[in-house]
């Protein structure tokens, strides 16, 4: 990170869900406590689902956590920290490139390493003064966004100089992310050819805490459509789906495995999945989709699955997170 001098420095935050240190057991359960301990994720009540947290789950899903991290494991370590780590740099150098000053990018993981903590203390050693937070998702939840929100401000409580502070909420429908997603799509299926139908699987949420106002549907939804629309694709040729649920209730629906065997059954031979809710490839895109919901489209009698990966680091959404914090920084500039 850089960190010559410069007046009223501002900097970014650029955080993320998170990964754990390695993919064993003992670094899951670590992982896990902190992420299903944090009330934003699970709106249930404390004592209750303390005993259930470490009475039941952290005595089993560790271990098949961990199974599932390896198979996706890569030299550089967990995929979505090593292209985190790519990205942050690749944003700090196109922020300076587009505004001819320094302007440092941390890197802050939610859950797990590097901690916000750590990337807050970057910054403050590099002499930031503004500082903007800019959350990796580009939907807004209180599950994720929400949850940034809080840590970091516990964080800055424990400070008595502050920086000026602002929040990048979502970037659900910025012109720069959905032409970057097209781009992504159009440009692999310009090299590998086009499918029945385009899966767009977001990441799920209780259906309660949309009753209760969370607008991230909604927000998927406008995601989903504006892809579709700057692809130029009719009704027939995509569906939106949510994919991860955990535990028994009801989450948002589709849900993405039970849509891809129906599709398998019921004729559809060649689909292509893509995930505008993940800023990084990481387990969920990876293993899920890639792995285990291929498999399931492909016993259901599907010929083809494609995964599209993630934007990740190319250039496009570089430029397109570049762009989104031009904006919020001009006053500042």
């Amino acid at each position: 990170m850089d960190t010559e001098p410069h007046g009223s420095r501002i900097g970014v935050l650029l955080t993320n869900l998170g990964t754990p240190d390695e993919p064993t057991p003992a670094a899951l359960k670590r992982y896990l406590r902190e992420f299903l301990g944090d009330p934003r994720i699970v709106e249930a009540p404390r004592a209750l689902w303390w005993l259930v947290l470490n009475g039941i789950i952290l005595r089993t899903r560790p271990r098949r956590s961990a199974q599932a991290y390896r198979r996706v494991w890569t030299e550089e370590g967990s995929p979505l920290l090593a292209i985190s780590r790519r990205q942050a740099s690749a944003l700090q150098k196109a922020l300076r490139e587009r505004f001819e000053q320094p302007i440092p990018v941390a890197l802050g993981m939610r859950y797990g390493n590097p901690s916000l903590e750590q990337a807050l203390a970057e910054l403050e050693a590099a002499g930031v003064e503004r500082l903007l937070v800019l959350p990796l998702y580009p939907q807004y939840s209180a599950t994720t966004t929400a949850s940034t929100f809080d840590a970091v401000s516990k964080l800055l409580r424990k400070r008595r100089n502050l920086p000026e502070l602002r929040f990048v909420r979502d970037y659900h429908d910025d012109a720069r992310y959905i032409e970057a997603m097209a781009h992504s799509i159009r440009e692999f299926r310009e090299q590998r050819g086009t499918a029945d139908k385009l899966v767009l699987s977001f990441h799920g949420i209780p259906r309660k805490y949309v009753d209760l106002g969370d607008p991230y549907r909604d927000q998927c939804a406008r995601t989903a459509e504006l892809i579709a629309a700057k692809l130029g694709l009719h009704e027939q040729e995509w569906v939106m789906t949510f994919q991860s649920r955990f535990g028994p209730k009801e989450w948002l629906k589709p849900y993405t495995d039970k849509t891809l065997k129906k599709m398998a059954r019921s004729g559809t031979r060649k689909v292509d999945l893509v995930c505008p809710g993940f800023a990084v490839d990481c387990l969920e895109t990876l293993e899920e989709n890639a792995m285990e919901n291929r498999d399931l489209f492909l016993d259901a009698g599907g010929e083809n699955f494609r995964y599209i990966p993630c934007l990740n680091d190319r250039p496009e959404h570089i430029a397109a997170l570049a762009s989104l914090v031009g904006r919020q920084i001009q006053s500042w500039l």
